[in-house]
């Protein structure tokens, strides 16, 4: 679940929240290397300090510590939303870092080596044309003799009466 500006704005101090801000996109994209490293660096001892006062406060609620301030603590959501708007802070920060990693990394040996196995792949030359029909594809078809017009079933016998008496016509 995402936290809103405004819940942010109202958890945070005028220093964090600017160090937060910094971290949404359209700002975090213009940030060099080293500006993100020391944000990443802030952002960690502000998460770690909640984290730690978060624990504190649930170990006050629970009865199993002192209270340090002048009233036991109530309460520790407030503590805990703070923990994690600096852990997603710390996330988006994380995440342009590695995209500058990835950006300046050399590729390994393999990834070389596939790479130009891609390559060779799909450039592959045919040197020899293919040979064409050869026995190993099966028999040559041979044409049929047979005639292609098919003979009404009903004329049937009309046609074998016509044909004797052509036949017998030829004979005489």
């Amino acid at each position: 679940m995402s936290i809103s500006a405004a819940t942010e704005k109202r958890l945070l101090t005028e220093d964090e929240h600017e160090l937060v801000v910094r971290t949404h996109y359209p700002h975090v994209s213009a940030l060099d290397r080293d500006a993100l490293t020391e944000a990443r660096r802030r952002l960690r001892t502000s998460r770690d300090k909640a984290r730690d006062v978060a624990h504190r406060q649930r170990r006050e609620i629970r009865g199993k510590a002192d209270a340090r301030g002048a009233r036991p603590a109530r309460d520790n959501s407030g503590t805990e939303m703070k923990r994690r708007i600096f852990g997603n802070a710390l996330k988006r920060v994380n995440r342009e870092l590695a995209r500058f990693a990835a950006a300046e990394r050399k590729p390994s040996q393999a990834e070389i080596a596939r790479r130009a196995l891609e390559l060779k792949r799909a450039n592959r030359v045919v040197h020899h044309p293919a040979s064409g029909r050869t026995a190993h594809e099966g028999m040559t078809p041979q044409p049929s003799d047979r005639r292609t017009v098919e003979t009404d079933p009903r004329e049937v016998g009309r046609v074998s009466q016509f044909v004797k008496n052509s036949q017998a016509k030829r004979d005489s």
